[in-house]
């Protein structure tokens, strides 16, 4: 069956949800299907191809009601023109606009739920609910799909589909054995990493709630409780204008004097090598992520994960078999765990890392996310 999918997305980031979009499109066009993307812009595009996604610059990313009105009338034009059966959003702002386009197309109407979004007041609530409006609602972990019936309940429609289809990484991509030497060897020589030290990997963008704070604090811990000296940890990540926040990184790693043990980085555009040259890969956040793909791309990657027991990142991972929890929050179990994976031999680690690489691909793949979507699709347009 060809589809005419239109995915609607502030921007095109390297973010989680933009990259779901980006294998979704191209996946829909390699089943013979018209796909689209309708969006502000952002650094993906520049390696979305064009003979097969069509792109549609549009300002979805505003808030503003009369842009969401002026972007809610622009997607009811193209949705006429190109004869659109479905129209995906895949953010809040941008759900009122396709919402209020469904209302006027009456085209199928279906959201993913990406994050837990902020509801500490009615009103914000109110805002977030579109992302519930849909005939399908897909949930991106068990921890989203719980948090929407606990949350959402009264703006739940049982006529709706409310389901739960994993985020998936590309497993071609995130391989290790498409690592080159020269490349990895770039970036251990830019890094000015040691290879004989054992290498610790904290990706995420710098906010408080993604735990860099707490995970310092750990390293000090690690060397001042264990005795751990021969590691080096890095931190990857931008401060996306978070100057304060990062500064406050700064002048933790001094006052407990591991300059010479951490190295801020602030973007890396080819993740696998990132987690290549890494013994280990750490999430430490304090609030739950959604989804947990550091877990699932570490995994993928064949490297021991060490994540907090909340959230989406718990379920990315078998406990001590494809990675290992803790207490979310708490830098003294932290470093109790680092040190465990420290003490650990080569062989228990590449075996670690060989079940998370098992994991991922029954569970997290993204050709897997892609052909359950398109399944779900084809079922909403025979209703």
């Amino acid at each position: 069956m060809s589809i005419k999918v239109l995915q609607v997305i502030p921007r095109l980031g390297y973010g989680g949800a933009e990259t779901g979009c980006y294998d979704l499109a191209h996946f829909l066009a390699e089943q013979g299907c018209k796909s689209y993307i309708a969006t502000s812009g952002g650094e993906l595009l520049k390696f979305i191809r064009k003979d097969k996604v069509k792109i549609i610059r549009l300002p979805v990313k505003s808030k503003n009601p009369i842009l969401i009105l002026f972007n809610a009338i622009a997607i009811s034009i193209i949705v006429l023109i190109l004869n659109i059966d479905i129209i995906h959003a895949r953010s809040r702002a941008p759900a009122w606009s396709c919402w209020l386009s469904y209302l006027i197309t009456r085209r199928k109407f279906v959201t993913t739920f990406h994050g837990t979004y902020n509801f500490s007041n009615n009103i914000k609530k109110f805002y977030n609910s579109i992302m519930v409006k849909s005939k399908l609602v897909i949930a991106g972990s068990n921890f989203i799909f719980n948090h929407i019936n606990e949350h959402y309940e009264e703006f739940l429609n049982s006529k709706n589909k409310l389901m739960v289809i994993f985020r998936g990484v590309n497993l071609e991509y995130f391989n290790k054995k498409n690592i080159s030497d020269n490349k990895k060897n770039k970036y251990i020589l830019d890094w000015k990493i040691n290879s004989e030290k054992f290498t610790i990997l904290l990706p995420g963008r710098l906010t408080p709630w993604k735990g860099q704070e707490m995970f310092i604090e750990s390293l000090n811990i690690l060397i001042e409780d264990y005795y751990k000296n021969n590691f080096q940890a890095i931190i990857l990540g931008s401060d996306q204008g978070r100057n304060v926040y990062s500064k406050r990184l700064s002048s933790l790693t001094q006052r407990y004097r591991l300059n010479d043990k951490i190295k801020f980085i602030k973007s890396c555009k080819e993740m696998p090598n990132a987690y290549a040259l890494s013994d280990v890969v750490v999430s430490s956040s304090i609030e739950p992520e959604a989804f947990g793909r550091v877990s699932v791309e570490a995994q993928a990657m064949e490297k021991p994960i060490v994540a907090s027991d909340i959230g989406g990142s718990k379920e990315t991972i078998v406990k001590d078999k494809s990675g290992f929890l803790y207490k979310a929050g708490d830098p003294r179990e932290l470093a109790k765990v680092l040190n465990k994976v420290m003490e650990l031999d080569k062989e228990t680690l590449q075996s670690v890392g060989m079940e998370g690489r098992k994991n991922v691909s029954k569970k997290f793949d993204v050709e897997k996310m892609c052909q359950t979507t398109f399944t779900e699709y084809q079922k909403l347009l025979k209703n």
